[in-house]
This record gives C-alpha cells, sequence and structure tokens, in this order.
C-alpha cells in the first residue's frame, strides 16, 4: 500500500510541474509552486511518517482494552500503567518526561506491556521510527567501553529528541546493564525546561529489568501461603521495597543510580509472577494469534508440561508465558 501511494507521489510532483510550466512563467510559478510545494508536503507527511498527529494519537480506551484482554495476571502492572500513561499524555504541560521502571521475572509481560503502549500511541506500533529499543547485552556489552557508551547514548537521545519530542526510548535488560552508564541520561529525565534548547518534557523512558523479582515474588508467595486472594495485592505492598532492592543491588544497572536517588523514577512496576491458570490464557491466547481455534486440552498438556517452582509447592511458572508460542508449536 505506501509503496502505491510513493509512486502518486512522484507522478503527482511530474504532473504538477507540467501544469507550472503550462502558464506565463513570471506571474504564475511562484504562486503555483508554492501550492504545488504544501500539498507535496500534505502527500509526503500521509505516506512517510512524521512527528504530528496522524502518526502520534494516544488511545487511552484501546491501551485499556489491550491491558484488560490481552495483559493476564497482573493487575497491578496493569492498573498503573493505565493511569501513568494516560495523566502523562492528558497533560499539556508535563514538568518531566515520564520513566516508568517495570521489573519482575521473565515472561511476565513487561516488553509486552511496552509494545501495548506502542500500539496505542503510535500509528506504526513497535516499527515506529521515534520508538529506540537499547538491549544491554546487544549495545553495551564492554565495561571498557563505557565512556564511549554514555557518550553515544547521549547524542542518541538528543539527536531524536530533537527530531520528535513525543519520542520513546525502552532500555532492556537492566540488570544487565554497567552501573553508572545509565546516570549519563539523568539531565534529560529531569525537572529542566529545556537542555541547550531541547525539552525533553514529552518523551517516554521505560526501563525493563529482571532485578527485584525475588522480592515480588515472595511477596506474591506470602499471599498465597496466607490463603489471600492475589488480587488482593497492591501496589504499595510492592514499590517501597521494590526500589530499595534495585537501587542496592550491585548486579543493576540501577545500582545506587542518580535517577532513583533524585526520585526521577515515576513509578516502579512490579510484575508478578505467573500461576498455571495465567499460563492457559496464554496459551489459548497464542493458538488464537496463530489462526488455530483454541483448544482447552492441548493448551492444558501444554501448561502442565512446564516447570513451576517453588520446588515444593509449584506455584509459579518458572518463564511466565515466554515459552508459549514454541511450546504450542511441538503440542499441536
Amino acid at each position: 500500500m505506501k509503496a502505491t501511494y510513493k509512486a502518486y507521489f512522484v507522478y503527482y510532483v511530474l504532473i504538477s510541474s507540467v501544469f507550472v510550466n503550462a502558464f506565463e512563467p513570471i506571474s504564475t510559478t511562484f504562486v503555483v509552486g508554492l501550492g504545488v510545494a504544501a500539498v507535496g508536503r500534505k502527500i509526503y507527511n500521509y505516506v512517510y511518517e512524521s512527528c504530528d498527529s496522524k502518526w502520534i494519537a494516544f488511545n487511552s480506551t484501546g491501551l485499556e482494552v489491550a491491558l484488560d484482554r490481552k495483559l493476564f495476571g497482573q493487575h497491578v502492572a496493569s492498573r498503573v500503567i493505565q493511569k501513568a500513561v494516560t495523566g502523562f499524555m492528558n497533560n499539556k504541560n508535563p514538568k518531566k518526561p515520564l520513566v516508568l521502571s517495570l521489573h519482575g521475572w521473565t515472561g511476565t509481560g513487561k516488553n509486552f506491556v511496552s509494545q501495548l503502549i506502542a500500539e496505542n500511541l503510535y500509528k506504526e506500533g513497535m516499527a515506529s521510527s521515534f520508538i529506540h529499543q537499547f538491549v544491554s547485552t546487544a549495545h553495551f556489552p564492554h565495561l571498557s567501553q563505557i565512556e564511549n557508551y554514555k557518550s553515544q547514548l547521549q547524542q542518541w537521545v538528543k539527536g531524536n529528541v530533537t527530531n520528535c519530542p513525543r519520542s520513546m526510548f525502552i532500555f532492556d535488560e537492566m540488570d544487565k546493564m554497567h552501573p553508572g552508564l545509565i546516570d549519563c541520561i539523568k539531565p534529560y529525565l529531569d525537572y529542566y525546561e529545556n537542555l541547550d534548547g531541547v525539552s525533553y518534557r514529552q518523551a517516554i523512558f521505560i526501563f525493563l529489568s529482571n532485578a527485584g523479582g525475588e522480592h515480588i515474588t515472595q511477596v506474591a508467595l506470602d499471599f498465597w501461603k496466607e490463603g489471600r486472594d492475589r488480587e488482593e495485592i497492591q501496589l504499595q505492598d510492592l514499590e517501597p521495597a521494590l526500589s530499595l532492592s534495585v537501587f542496592n543491588n550491585k548486579k543493576s544497572g540501577l545500582w545506587h543510580t542518580s535517577l532513583i536517588d533524585k526520585n526521577l523514577v515515576d513509578f516502579f512496576v512490579p510484575f508478578l509472577p505467573l500461576e498455571y491458570r495465567h499460563v492457559l490464557l496464554c496459551g489459548m491466547a497464542e493458538m488464537s494469534a496463530k489462526g488455530l481455534k483454541p483448544d482447552q486440552d492441548v493448551v492444558d498438556q501444554m501448561a502442565r508440561d512446564l516447570v513451576y517452582f517453588p520446588k515444593s509447592e509449584k506455584i509459579f511458572s518458572g518463564k511466565g508465558c515466554k515459552t508459549i508460542g514454541g511450546k504450542l508449536d511441538y503440542y499441536t
């Protein structure tokens, strides 16, 4: 479809140039030329992604529905993400960028939530040129190069926010990032109106990490042992101790970071470990996504063969829903 529009754009420009040349040049070229240029820009913006409301428009209802129907077992995270993102996007004059730090074991939905936010903010979703994703082990692997990484990261953030203030930056594997590196972007997350003429207040920064997973799991396990409903767990049961444990985790990229010390992280969002019932929901959704008719027996067999912990109780899925797609290929 895009190729067709691009071809039309070229054709339109060529036809327009012929149209202009058909008139007396002195009296008409300037006026018609301006009109062609204006229309040409509109067609260009229609075909190519631009930093405007056609390509970037927040769908609060869409995000709420997606979180409710597609994210399983994460009532705390779902509520926090919906309120935080909606509140930020509805604020016409935010005092700082939105900074979210998502924590929990693998397969609990951290990357998936980033995708849902993107899909309900950018027309192109995760394919948007205004979303910038970093994976610590891929982009910042060598400790000896940390100073170079800092310089490159600062330039990348500044350049892309200059290009589009409504940019999103996702930092994955924060638990594997070299401590001290992320502090280089601290000025961009602070309460400055602008830095060197650039305002960062409309940007979104999301950190994804396994750090803090032990604490989150322990709280969920304690609720289970006490016979309390999992849905009774609230953000206040987790966030204070979570932020402290992440700050003091020497193996985390957020260890003693000024981002936490200066209270620049708006929310530490906990992702609870998933139970057997949540794995079943993931399996049924995955079958639908694959174009298959959801089969409870197939999903149940697949779910029973997964590894659960702790060893004695076997309550939580060791890999959450991360391996569901591949496992279903075997069972179907």
